[in-house]
């Protein structure tokens, strides 16, 4: 059964870690998904030849992320918008996600975004409180509970916030 850990990162340099540590135990690039508001316009961020850059303009504006190339390293990286909401940028499987079947503009919400691909209710409003507040929310996709554990382990040794578990809808 498919699970996903989540967890809130504080900044973009402990998100960037934690997905470095996930990398590094193994995870794939397109098992872990990061979301974080978008700050700044887009000409604030440097370009960075080896991220994903251009497959995220073709969502909707360029991204480079000039914090590192970690977290150009994820699959599908770019902005979108949530009708209501604002802008965010979206790394992994959860760009798809929340930019497919106009998930966002069904619900008017990040949270009503974030039930729609299968976090509970009352945590999807704890984490867009938090992303709201400029955190980052980091799932990773999970396949057996040794998975799930070394996804926990990453998270609490890295001083995530939130940590949680949910079974994945399919997208």
């Amino acid at each position: 059964m498919s699970k996903a850990v989540f967890g809130i990162a504080q900044s973009i340099d402990q998100a960037e870690n934690i997905v470095n540590e996930l990398k590094t135990a193994g995870f794939s690039n397109n098992d872990i998904s990061v979301l974080f508001p978008d700050k700044s316009t887009t000409r604030d961020f440097a370009h960075e030849k080896h991220t994903k850059a251009p497959e995220g303009a073709a969502i909707g504006g360029t991204v480079g992320l000039g914090t590192g190339a970690v977290l150009g390293w994820l699959a599908g990286i770019g902005s979108l918008a949530i009708p209501g909401v604002g802008p965010f940028i979206a790394a992994g499987p959860i760009m798809g996600a929340l930019s497919g079947a106009a998930v966002g503009a069904a619900t008017g919400s990040l949270a009503g975004a974030l039930i729609g691909i299968g976090i509970p209710e009352y945590e999807a409003k704890r984490y867009e409180e938090k992303i709201k507040g400029g955190n980052a929310l980091i799932s990773v996709h999970t396949e057996s509970s040794a998975e799930r554990d070394k996804a926990k382990e990453i998270f609490e040794r890295s001083h995530a916030e939130d940590i949680s578990t949910t079974e994945e809808e399919s997208v």
